[in-house]
Order: structure tokens, then C-alpha cells, then sequence
């Protein structure tokens, strides 16, 4: 199993996708700025270059994927109404860098994965799979959450129905996304999930 400080230091630049940032100057004048790698090329941004409006709202949909384990985004995971409207007992954190909100009203797991198509997800379904078997053998409710609820926290959740309810991937994977339509797992999960032999 590869360290998380392994993954970092063998990611390259290369893989990283192109970046245009529409930039407004103090005159008005409209840019944009398109980095690739390490270099930055900056255009007068044309009619036809649309921006984007940041959508800064929290993110507190919570999906039942099963009555005893739910899927969410960190915001969910760090606002105690939500948590404790769901009933949730445990919470499994599979984010990078995201601090457990209150360790003294729930029993946590954390294991930090990073969302890269190269890390090695399946490694990590033991400890995920034992915490959430714990819970339920506690009558408890499971919260899975990483930073967005759309690829870590969806692949574990998936990874789990095909593991311990023996669904396949398609039959798995759409029960996750009917719970919570907004996952989208990297390319390299739903690979490693689509020839994961429980």
C-alpha cells in the first residue's frame, strides 16, 4: 500500500488539466489567464469565453445508500443539525485534510485518501468496511463523507454494497447514485471498482 506522501511525490504536472481564469483588471479591462503546468499565457478574454458564478452555498444533501449508511460532502459532515437530524452515531472520513467536527458527540474513523485516479482505493476497504461493520452491529448510523461526497466517500459506499450485500458494480453503483445523484468517482475508482472481486 502505497503512503499518501508517496502518491504525492510520484504525481506529476503533466497530468494535470489546463486552466483558464477570466481576470478583470483595475481599468476593466477582461483577461484570461490559461496555465498549463508551469507556464501561464494571458489573452484578452473574447465574447465568446464565458465565466462561471462560484457557487458558495453548503452542501448539506445527505443520501441514504441503506437505513444504517449515508453519503455527504464535508459540509454536511461539519454541521451537528444535519448529523444529528440523520441520527448518525459514526462518522467515516475518507477526505485529505478535513478535521472531525465533534469527536465528543460521535465515534470517528478516519482514513485519509487522496482522490487521484493512481491511488490504490481498494487498499483501503478493509478499515472502511470493518468501521461500518461495527457500526451496524451497534444499531448505529454510518455518515461516509470525503471533501465533495462525489468520489472518495461514493467508491466506498459502492465498494461496501458489492462486499457485503454482494451486489454487482452497475447494481451498486446506481444505488449509490440514486442516494446521492451528484457522485462521480475518478476514472481510475470506477476501473478499480468494476474488477473488484470482494
Amino acid at each position: 500500500m502505497k503512503s499518501i506522501a508517496q502518491e504525492i511525490c510520484n504525481f506529476s504536472k503533466d497530468r494535470l488539466k489546463k486552466q483558464s481564469t477570466r481576470v478583470t483588471t483595475v481599468s476593466g479591462k477582461v483577461l484570461l489567464e490559461t496555465r498549463t503546468g508551469d507556464s501561464v499565457a494571458v489573452s484578452a478574454a473574447g465574447e465568446e469565453d464565458c465565466g462561471f458564478v462560484q457557487d458558495l452555498r453548503l452542501d448539506l444533501q445527505v443520501g441514504a445508500v441503506t437505513p444504517f449508511l449515508l453519503l455527504s460532502s464535508q459540509d454536511a459532515a461539519s454541521d451537528v443539525d444535519t448529523l444529528k437530524k440523520f441520527k448518525v452515531t459514526h462518522v467515516l472520513n475518507v477526505a485529505y485534510g478535513v478535521e472531525n467536527a465533534f469527536p465528543e458527540l460521535f465515534s470517528y474513523k478516519t482514513v485519509t485518501m487522496l482522490d487521484l485516479p493512481e491511488t490504490q482505493l481498494t487498499s483501503y476497504f478493509p478499515q472502511c468496511f470493518e468501521f461500518i461493520d461495527q457500526a451496524r452491529e451497534q444499531d448505529g448510523v454510518v455518515l461516509v463523507h470525503c471533501n465533495a461526497g462525489v468520489s472518495r466517500s461514493a467508491s466506498v459506499a459502492i465498494g461496501y454494497l458489492m462486499a457485503r450485500q454482494k451486489m454487482p458494480f452497475e447494481e451498486a453503483f446506481d444505488r449509490v447514485k440514486s442516494a446521492r445523484p451528484s457522485i462521480r468517482p475518478n476514472p481510475g475508482f470506477l476501473i478499480q471498482l468494476k474488477e473488484y472481486r470482494p
